[in-house]
């Protein structure tokens, strides 16, 4: 067995490809790479045709209820994608010049996939759209079946009607879940069944552009330990408009996390924009959005695949994120390779046990990845602190055990080594958690979706965290950073105090004068006090006998 993990380590930490005397030189030709299935002719005016916007004036009452209900059902505009053709052409290849030209060796041979697409009662066009448009731009020698794995749905057109239906893309197959248990078991079903070289994982309403397939599968030939994203660009989820590249454009994108543990995206850094040459240059990412990926199978299985204790979907991403950087791997966006999603604003699917899985998935990830850092997420979550108090995210012992047999690094090593530009709260702030007003009895607010910008609000205290928590930082700031890292900042006199995005952001920032805070919350810069002015926050004349200038953590 140790024999085993010696080799395992050995193979995917040593990039040395050697020659195959039976492998021929030279390029994959055209002709070599051609498309599982040819695009039927395109009509160029037709609804939504080459990736264009999807309109239609004058609807009958009929219609409008049609999309209004399934506006309802799948949270886009599915009387749009109806009406759109399932091959629908995305027109020219609109990438930087080095893509478009760019050529793949024939020895050591590009490997094959197979295309992993989970769904849950997924509308039919935009699923069917999905499969065919994997088909017409994937390179037949490369593409060895299409595994479609169906989250036990319930609607009637993903049944029998499917399955007849999928019988004439010959390698396409289904697999079915009998109930409900997620993206992640979903995926690992798929994964468990799959017969290509390399997992691709895709979801159920996207659209692949020309040549997204070859910059995947050739960079991990390259690197056998690298888990490779698409540029991922925007299908609208109302016009269903492709959102094309453009030629002159470059990557500035890559993926991030804040210290509630949620995703998000962020530009590129200068000093990284610098290394790369061109377009076919993978960006380095500390996170990755994990909805379109793809792994080589033997790494997958190698890294520990996923956390298959988690529940539904929710965390999966970042965890997966922490676990490939700290475990020898990395994580890398490709500009050249580009696919299409629907980003929708809420899901229309429920949880079957509660939102409350996505906390557990968190906790689980915290507490396997995280070392001391997790208690700066707790202090963001107190459902998360709760439930890491109280043992209640599943036995972690399997994931425990994963780490040390693959000597993963810690998360200072991650933070340090490959995240250097995010802001670190401090381990142990001097004060942290509520600001209660001695005049008023109530909390400082930030209120509902504050991203900055507007004032914060007294709101009684509730115990809770959330949009009531403030941490008195090292630097003297007061900072809200549930998601985005958010500063109190004084303003001049009578304006109310805002919350503003932090100055201090982490290496190569500095602190605002106007988002510095001492004593009875006073700003030295301009030598005012927070005080509590009727219904508004302002800042004011300090006066230490007036109670409305009183605020303290509790």
């Amino acid at each position: 067995m140790l024999f085993y993990y010696f080799y395992l380590l050995i193979s995917f930490c040593t990039v040395q490809p050697t020659q195959d005397v039976n492998c021929p030189a030279g390029f994959y030709t055209q002709a070599e790479l051609k498309p599982h299935l040819e695009r039927p002719p395109q009509d160029p005016t037709a609804p939504g045709a080459d990736g264009r916007v999807f309109t239609k004036d004058h609807m009958t009452p009929e219609e409008q209820k049609e999309k209004e209900e399934g506006m309802t059902r799948h949270c886009f505009n599915q009387f749009a994608s109806d009406r759109i053709s399932l091959s629908r052409s995305l027109g020219d290849d609109t990438r930087p010049p080095e893509c478009v030209e760019r050529k793949f060796r024939r020895c050591p041979p590009l490997p094959d996939t197979s295309v992993i697409i989970v769904f849950h009662n997924e509308a039919w066009s935009t699923l069917l759209r999905t499969v065919y448009s994997v088909l017409h731009t994937s390179p037949a020698v490369l593409l060895k079946e299409i595994i479609l794995v169906d989250d036990a749905s319930t609607a009637e057109h993903l049944k029998t009607k499917l399955e007849e239906y999928v019988l004439q893309l010959k390698i396409v197959r289904i697999v079915r879940q009998k109930e409900r248990k997620g993206l992640i078991t979903a995926r690992l079903l798929g994964a468990s069944i799959a017969q290509g070289e390399i997992l691709t994982f895709l979801d159920a309403h996207c659209e692949c552009f020309h040549g997204w397939l070859e910059p995947l599968l050739a960079r991990i030939v390259e690197e056998p330990t690298a888990v490779v994203s698409p540029e991922i660009t925007t299908i609208d989820l109302n016009t269903f408009h492709f959102n094309k590249p453009v030629s002159t454009n470059r990557a500035y994108n890559r993926g991030n996390f804040d210290w509630s543990l949620t995703f998000g995206w962020e530009a590129i850094p200068e000093d990284a924009r610098k290394l790369r040459k061109d377009e076919t240059y993978p960006v380095k990412t500390p996170t990755f959005a994990g909805g379109l990926f793809s792994v080589s199978k033997k790494y997958f299985e190698h890294i520990g695949t996923y956390d298959d204790k988690m529940e539904i979907w929710g965390g999966e991403n970042v965890e997966m994120s922490f676990r490939v950087w700290q475990c020898g791997g990395q994580l890398e966006i490709l500009p050249c390779s580009v696919v299409g999603h629907v980003f929708r604003t809420k899901s229309p699917h429920t949880f079957p046990k509660g939102t409350e899985v996505i906390t557990r998935n968190q906790v689980r990830l915290a507490e396997v990845w995280m070392g001391e850092y997790k208690n700066i997420f707790y202090r963001r979550n107190k459902v998360a602190a709760d439930m890491a108090k109280e043992n209640k995210y599943g036995d972690i012992s399997d994931r425990v055990e994963l780490r040390e047999r693959l000597h993963c690094k810690n998360f200072t090593w991650f933070l340090n080594t490959i995240y250097p530009e995010i802001f670190i709260p401090d381990l142990t702030p001097e004060k942290f958690g509520a600001i209660r007003n001695s005049g008023s009895q109530k909390c400082l607010d930030v209120g509902e979706s504050n991203q900055g910008g507007k004032p914060v609000i007294m709101y009684q205290c509730h115990n809770m965290g959330g949009n009531q928590y403030f941490e008195y930082t090292s630097h003297k700031e007061l900072r809200h950073n549930i998601g985005k890292q958010l500063c109190l900042q004084a303003s001049p006199e009578p304006e109310p105090v805002k919350i503003e995005l932090c100055q201090l952001k982490g290496k190569g920032t500095s602190l605002s004068p106007q988002q510095e805070w001492e004593n009875l919350l006073k700003n030295p810069s301009s030598g005012k006090c927070l005080q509590l002015k009727g219904s508004e926050i302002q800042m004011c004349h300090c006066n230490s006998a007036d109670i409305f200038q009183h605020w303290s953590f509790s």
